[in-house]
C-alpha cells in the first residue's frame, strides 16, 4: 500500500533533489532494411524510424505533465549500422549517419545512437566502412552519437582497432575543434558493450533485441547525496543500506514511466536502467554523494572504496524494485556532467590515474574527459587500451570517452548537459611501440565459464 508519506517523499525527491528520468529511449530494429541499393537503404532507415517513434516526444510529455515526473530526455536507437554497411560504400555509410541525424531532428529527439561497429574479435567489411566515416559522420551531424566496442572478456582486446580509435577520436577532435572538438562527446570506446543501454552516445539496438522495444534510464544522484546526510552520523553498513533504500524508490519511478511508455506506444518494455547519471547542476553529482559518505574532496585517499560502496548499493536496491533491470546501472563519473567532478579535477585532487582506478568499480570508465588537444594518437590508444583491460579482467562495461581539445588546465565548455571540463594533462611518455604491434590480447582465463 502507497501512504502518504511515500508520496511527498517522491514529489520532495523532484522538487528540491534533481530526481528525474533521464531518458526514454525507443530501440528500432532495422535489419529488414537491408538493401543492395544505398539510396533505397536509406529511405527505408528513414522511413521505419518515423513510424515506429513517431509518437514518442509527445508521449514523454503527456506521462511528464500528468504524472510531474521529468523526463529530461526522448531518444532512439537503432542496430548496430556497421551489420548493414557490408556492401556500402564510404559515402553510402556517410548518407545513413546524415539519414539518421535527419530523423532524429524531425521526431524532436535529442540524440540518435546506434551509429556502432562490434570489432572486438576482427572487422568485418562493414565496420571498416563505418569506423573510416565515423569521423566526417559526426563532424556533419548534430544528433548523431557513435560507439565501437573493441574488446570483450570472451573475446579479449582487439588491438588494431584500439590502434585505429585512437586516430579516430584525434580526426574527429580535428574536424569539430571550432566546436569544442564536440564529436569526441558522441564517440565512445567500449569493452563488454551492453546491447540494452539507454544512455548516450554508447546506445544501440542490440541483435538480440525484439523488433522494438522501450528502455528507460533513471537518475538520482542528488536524491542519494540527500539521504546519506540525513541518516547522520552512522556507520558505514548504514549508509549502504540507507542507498539501497534510495535506490528502490528512484528505480520504482523508473518502472512506472517504463510501464506507462510501454503502454502507449503499444511497444514493449526492456529495461530500466537505474544509473546515478548526474547533470552540471549542483547538487546533482556522484562527486557531492562520496563527499557527504566523508570524503574532503572527491579523488582524495578513499574515493575507490566509496565508489565500490555506492555502486554496489545502488545495483542491490534497484534490483528489488525491478524485474528487468538492465543496461549499466550503477553510478556515472562523467567528469565535464558532474559539477563535484569538474570541481575536483580543476583543483587537482582528480587526476587520469585516480579515475582510472575509480573505473575499476564503478559503472562505466574515462567518461566526457578532456585531453590536450596535440595528445597523440597513440597515447590515446594506450589510455584506451588500459581501461578497456580493466572491463576485460573484471568481466564488467568499461569504457571511453575522451576529448582532446585545449591546453592542459584550460576549461573547455560543451553547453548543456555535457557542461565543461578542465582539460586534464597525460603523461608524456609513448606506448607507441606496442600500439604499433597490433593483434589481439587473448581473452583472460575467466573468460572460459563453459
Amino acid at each position: 500500500m502507497i501512504k502518504n508519506h511515500d508520496i511527498f517523499e517522491t514529489i520532495n525527491m523532484i522538487r528540491e533533489e534533481c530526481l528525474d528520468i533521464r531518458t526514454i529511449t525507443m530501440g528500432i530494429s532495422l535489419f529488414d532494411c537491408q538493401s543492395d541499393d544505398e539510396k533505397r537503404l536509406c529511405t527505408k532507415i528513414y522511413d521505419k524510424i518515423m513510424y515506429h517513434a513517431r509518437n514518442l516526444v509527445q508521449t514523454g510529455a503527456d506521462i511528464e505533465k500528468e504524472y510531474g515526473i521529468p523526463i529530461i530526455n526522448k531518444r532512439v536507437s537503432v542496430t548496430p549500422v556497421a551489420l548493414m554497411c557490408g556492401g556500402v560504400s564510404r559515402d553510402g555509410a556517410l548518407n545513413i549517419a546524415h539519414t539518421l541525424d535527419r530523423a532524429a531532428g524531425e521526431l524532436g529527439i535529442n540524440f540518435i545512437g546506434g551509429y556502432s561497429a562490434l570489432v572486438q574479435k576482427g572487422f568485418t567489411n562493414g565496420s571498416r566502412t563505418l569506423i573510416s566515416a565515423i569521423p566526417e559522420a559526426l563532424a556533419t551531424t548534430s544528433r548523431l552519437c557513435s560507439s565501437v566496442n573493441v574488446a570483450s572478456t570472451k573475446a579479449g582486446i582487439n588491438m588494431d582497432a584500439v590502434a585505429q580509435m585512437g586516430e579516430v577520436i584525434c580526426e574527429t577532435a580535428g574536424l569539430t575543434r571550432e566546436n569544442s572538438a564536440i564529436g569526441c562527446a558522441k564517440l565512445v570506446v567500449f569493452a563488454n558493450v551492453p546491447e540494452d543501454n539507454p544512455f548516450m552516445a554508447g546506445a544501440f539496438h542490440g541483435i538480440g533485441e525484439p523488433e522494438t522495444v522501450i528502455n528507460v534510464g533513471v537518475s538520482g544522484p542528488g536524491v542519494v547525496a540527500s539521504a546519506i546526510r540525513r541518516a547522520g552520523s552512522c556507520n558505514l553498513t548504514e549508509i549502504a543500506e540507507t542507498i539501497k533504500r534510495t535506490a528502490f524508490k528512484i528505480t520504482r519511478v523508473g518502472q512506472l514511466v517504463a510501464k506507462l511508455a510501454s503502454e502507449r506506444l503499444n511497444v514493449p518494455f526492456g529495461i530500466v536502467d537505474l544509473s546515478l547519471a548526474p547533470t552540471p547542476a549542483v547538487g546533482d553529482s556522484v562527486a557531492y554523494i562520496l563527499e557527504s559518505i566523508g570524503l574532503e574532496k572527491c579523488g582524495c585517499p578513499g574515493t575507490t572504496a566509496a565508489l565500490a560502496m555506492l555502486n554496489d548499493a545502488v545495483k542491490k536496491g534497484g534490483v528489488m524494485a525491478s524485474s528487468h533491470v538492465g543496461g549499466l546501472s550503477g553510478a556515472f563519473i562523467p567528469v565535464s556532467e558532474d559539477a563535484g567532478m569538474i570541481d575536483a579535477a580543476r583543483c587537482g585532487a582528480l587526476s587520469l590515474e585516480k579515475l582510472e582506478a575509480m573505473t575499476a568499480v564503478c559503472s562505466v570508465g574515462l567518461d566526457m574527459i578532456a585531453i590536450p588537444e596535440d595528445t597523440p594518437a597513440a597515447v590515446i590508444s594506450g589510455i584506451i587500451a588500459d581501461e578497456i583491460a580493466i572491463g576485460v579482467v573484471n568481466t564488467k562495461t568499461t569504457a571511453v570517452r575522451l576529448i582532446p581539445a585545449g591546453k592542459a588546465g584550460d576549461m573547455i565548455c560543451f553547453g548543456g548537459l555535457l557542461g565543461e571540463a578542465p582539460v586534464i594533462p597525460v603523461s608524456g611518455y609513448s606506448p607507441e611501440v606496442m600500439i604499433r604491434r597490433g593483434g589481439r590480447i587473448p581473452a583472460p582465463l575467466q573468460s572460459l565459464k563453459n
